[in-house]
């Protein structure tokens, strides 16, 4: 056993390498800025996959991090949406940047409210408890209509432009950079949390609560603390929605929408902050290419890849990506090696 001096040191080093950047992801957000002004027909549908994202993001927060399985993780995204919406509409919060937080405040309210009963029991119990919140809040925006709409959707919705210079414009262009630069912000925050000593415990948590709560750590509270987090995160991605779109409606409440976004996990992979961003990639383009392709059965194709991924193992894909990452980082650094002879000085 080490003497606490060199623990301390040794895992003060393996901490910082865990958090130091890796040549595959600055080329991921170079690639993502870069398509402001490479691909700037496609910032439509760059946007969805940008809120997508980041949805995807707040439930691997809980589930890939804590083990907090959720069927009803859309709860959030709708209320997010919802809230966005409605402080649009009535001009309660003009400015969209603050609106957008006051959504993300109200979501992570309503995860707080939550948290405690979603906490008890086993995965099966949480699976369904976290689904009868989204059906209750499904059946709450329904009934209310004069509120948010109903069945027709909350709309009328005129957005501000950004800090009164900025609108949003048809074509979306406004739109991908707003929604890429919460992205972004909202990424390193959740980056800089999980690889914290609080982002290290709820790994322990999730490997063994037991264990866990055996060397102090206050499980309870903080599954509560990164279940509101998440929450949070899941209510800006759903008033990102709102704001881009200019419109809310029930199916942002719905299973369905829960059920997208457990699908994106599983195709970018859980337990690491790039899988729902990577997954809400594959996924949205696969959408697209192939509701052109056959508009009827582009679901058959989406199963056929997960079925896919099942069959090759998530392991041998993270290997091939992990050589990918390492020929990247060798080109990166340059073709000079050490040793190799420099050229000889001017006399």
């Amino acid at each position: 056993m080490l003497p606490p001096p060199i623990a301390i040191r040794v895992a003060t080093e393996w901490l910082s390498a865990r958090a130091r950047w890796q040549p595959l992801e600055i080329v991921f957000w170079l690639g993502a800025f870069a398509a402001i002004y490479l691909l700037p027909a496609s910032h439509l549908i760059l946007t969805e996959i940008a809120w997508l994202g980041l949805f995807a993001l707040s439930l691997d927060l809980i589930l890939g991090y804590a083990g907090i399985i959720s069927l009803g993780h859309a709860a959030f995204f709708g209320v997010g949406a919802y809230a966005a919406g409605l402080l649009a509409k009535h001009e309660i919060i003009a400015e969209p940047t603050i609106a957008l937080l006051a959504s993300g405040l109200v979501a992570a309210v309503l995860g707080f409210a939550t948290s405690f009963l979603v906490l008890r029991g086993s995965d099966l119990t949480r699976l369904m408890v976290t689904l009868g919140v989204s059906l209750v809040c499904f059946e709450l925006a329904n009934k209310f209509g004069e509120i948010t709409g109903g069945a027709d959707g909350l709309q009328g919705i005129t957005m501000a432009p950004i800090f009164g210079l900025y609108r949003f414009d048809m074509f979306g262009h406004t739109a991908y950079i707003y929604s890429l630069a919460w992205l972004f912000v909202l990424f390193l925050a959740a980056r800089r949390i999980v690889n914290s000593p609080f982002g290290l415990s709820l790994k322990a948590i999730k490997g063994n609560p037991l264990r866990g709560a055996a060397i102090g750590i206050a499980v309870n509270w903080r599954l509560v603390a990164v279940y509101t987090l998440s929450a949070g995160y899941a209510g800006i991605a759903g008033g990102l929605l709102a704001q881009t779109q200019a419109f809310a409606s029930l199916s942002m409440l719905s299973i369905d929408r829960s059920a997208d976004v457990l699908l994106i996990l599983i195709i970018g992979g859980t337990g690491y902050l790039y899988g729902g961003l990577v997954g809400a990639l594959i996924y949205r383009l696969l959408q697209n290419y192939l509701s052109d392709l056959t508009a009827r059965y582009w679901q058959f194709w989406i199963g056929l890849l997960l079925v896919a991924i099942v069959l090759v193992g998530r392991d041998r894909i993270r290997r091939w990506i992990a050589v990918i990452q390492a020929e990247v980082a060798s080109l990166l650094r340059g073709s000079v090696r050490p040793g190799a002879a420099r050229p000889a000085k001017d006399a």
